[in-house]
């Protein structure tokens, strides 16, 4: 095959891979953003909560000023109909009387309600304080996970980029241009190994005389897929001259191996 041909199926293994690792350092951010945004909702929730526990209170006070109020309409009313001369005049201050009475009522009324719903949203208060904690709990160990994560993955990322670098030192610049052009048009596959008689990523079939030619160690050409444009090359083909590679480079080290008298 193609001298260079094993080199670009080694630097597309390197690249698939470092895919995978940008793929899975992009999804930190959102990660760690959908904690973030956890412990922001329970504190809002606590924010919320003692909002309206404010807000019961300042009415409690309004109501409480409104009873005290009433309270002292009514006994002005009962002062003024001590001193009254006519029948008229007292039968008026008594209807102010059960007026201002009837408005003490309504104002107690008022403020117990508040009084009651003040008791529950300091239960709220308390409950979201508590459930703020236990976010905050789970967070922190959330945090320590994904940083921890995020650490493998870039050292990863620095091993793989330095497989690129060497991986792509092997190939002529012009090839890997070429390659990479292939490879952006494709999602990071510029390379397709044949399986059967088809192209492995479009499926689309190959001339015969392609497969013969990508079978033969001697072939020095490079073979591009009509459809999509990769470029081929032969799976069983490849694997055998890694096995023969390995082989020879295992000779080797026997024959250079002392031997004994």
């Amino acid at each position: 095959m193609h001298p260079h041909l094993q080199y670009l199926i080694d630097l597309q293994a390197v690249d698939l891979d470092l895919i995978k690792i940008h793929d899975r350092l992009s999804v930190f951010p959102k990660r760690l953003a959908e904690v973030e945004a956890r412990v922001a909702a329970a504190r809002q929730q606590i924010t919320a909560a003692k909002e309206a526990l404010t807000g019961s209170l300042k009415d409690r006070k309004t109501y409480e000023m409104d009873v005290e109020q009433w309270k002292e309409r009514a006994k002005k009313y009962r002062n003024q109909s001590a001193e009254v001369k006519t029948n008229e005049a007292y039968k008026a201050l008594q209807h102010e009387i059960q007026n201002a009475e009837d408005e003490v009522a309504k104002a107690e009324d008022r403020l117990l309600d508040r009084m009651v719903a003040g008791e529950e949203y300091d239960r709220q208060v308390k409950a979201a304080e508590l459930t703020l904690k236990d976010v905050e709990a789970l967070a922190n160990k959330e945090r320590h996970t994904i940083q921890a994560e995020y650490n493998a993955a870039q050292k990863e990322l620095t091993a793989a980029e330095a497989a690129r670098a060497q991986a792509v030192a092997a190939v002529p610049e012009d090839l890997v241009d070429h390659y990479q052009r292939i490879a952006k048009r494709h999602g990071g596959i510029a390379l397709a190994e044949i399986r059967g008689e088809g192209c492995g990523q479009c499926g689309v079939h190959i001339r015969p005389h392609v497969i013969q030619k990508l079978q033969r160690e001697e072939n020095q050409e490079f073979f591009h897929c009509e459809t999509c444009t990769r470029i081929l090359y032969y799976a069983a083909h490849t694997a055998a001259q890694q096995a023969s590679a390995s082989a020879g480079t295992t000779a080797e080290r026997t024959s250079v191996a002392p031997t004994e008298d």
